[in-house]
């Protein structure tokens, strides 16, 4: 489960945020996920949970945007989305996914930090 890992990694880069803030507290974690990072949205959520206690984000909400798939068609000469690593071909055309545009990420996007 290393979505634990993960988890504990945004504690600490929040806590650190708000420590900048004058020991703000935050309460709220906004990341940005998408599928092809290979983290679990749920299991990030129940990590989270785990991680967040004893820390300076104990009453912290974890705020998770989902980023779609998108990729651009060669053929088609257009950014296509898809529903899923399993549908990675163009829906018009159906040549595979070469080059990935969105669907990776795996970042801390927002804070929301009471003053």
């Amino acid at each position: 489960m290393h979505e634990l890992s993960i988890a504990l990694n945004i504690v600490e880069i929040a806590a650190a945020e708000a420590k900048r803030h004058g020991e703000a507290a935050v309460s709220a974690v906004h990341i940005r996920l998408g599928p092809l990072s290979g983290v679990i949205k749920e299991v990030l959520l129940s990590a989270f949970e785990i991680a967040r206690e004893a820390s300076p984000l104990a009453q912290a909400e974890l705020v998770i945007e989902e980023i779609p798939i998108r990729f651009y068609c060669q053929q088609c000469e257009a950014e296509v989305s898809v529903a899923s690593i399993q549908t990675m071909v163009c829906p018009t055309c159906s040549s595979p996914a070469r080059e990935v545009l969105s669907g990776r990420e795996l970042e801390v996007s927002a804070l929301e930090i009471e003053a």
